[in-house]
């Protein structure tokens, strides 16, 4: 007896549906929590906008926390991506710049795929400015700056447990990356090529300003 076979067409429309209701929901809770905070916002609302359950809801995203750092995580991944990627070369600290200046660049179109740049950089404000989710940020900012080091001591050769370089080195970028984000989120100007100036700015800062005379 020949065994029938489910057509790929249905399957590959399903997961394009899956896709779309994944895609509302986010887009939907970005703009709640943009426009009337975060706290404020509840899962049956975000739900209730897109016309699908709570327990829909669940299917896609474990939290509304979850929801709050998705396009984020994508934009972390592209970078620390980036600092594999980076010549040999390259010293850590111009690795680490120029993977950084590469994802600002690059990142317009991936963020596009999912939500409005607009809106990303209206989320990013929003982080910034909401006391739990900057300490959730700040965590993920740690667990990210662990994974950079452990990345740029591979690159040298380097044990990162025995070696306090690649920490420092990933310490002293990340104290700078986040200055720029807490400087960038008081402006009024959000937008995506306002972020890239203010990130160059405070890097062309960083190594004078960990050595020589200041005067």
């Amino acid at each position: 007896m020949t065994e029938r076979l489910e057509p790929a067409r249905p399957t590959g429309l399903r997961e394009r549906k899956k896709r779309r209701t994944r895609d509302s929901l986010l887009r939907v809770a970005l703009e709640l929590f943009t426009t009337q905070g975060y706290e404020r916002t509840t899962v049956d609302e975000i739900a209730d906008a897109v016309e699908v359950s709570q327990r829909t809801f669940f299917r896609y995203f474990a939290s509304k926390e979850e929801v709050a750092f998705t396009v984020v995580s994508m934009v972390e991944a592209r970078f620390l991506a980036a600092v594999r990627e980076r010549p040999a070369d390259e010293n850590p600290l111009t690795a680490l710049r120029n993977a950084v200046t590469w994802a600002w660049e690059s990142v317009d179109e991936a963020i596009e795929a999912v939500v409005p740049i607009e809106l990303h950089m209206r989320t990013y404000q929003m982080i910034e400015s909401t006391p739990a989710l900057l300490a959730v940020h700040l965590r993920r900012s740690t667990e990210l700056e662990d994974a950079i080091a452990r990345v740029i001591a591979e690159r040298e050769g380097l044990d990162v447990d025995t070696d306090l370089r690649p920490r420092i080195a990933v310490a002293a970028f990340g104290g700078v990356m986040r200055l720029t984000g807490r400087m960038w989120g008081r402006r009024e100007d959000a937008s995506l090529e306002a972020i890239r100036e203010m990130t160059a700015r405070c890097l062309d800062h960083l190594e004078p300003a960990l050595g020589g005379d200041w005067h």
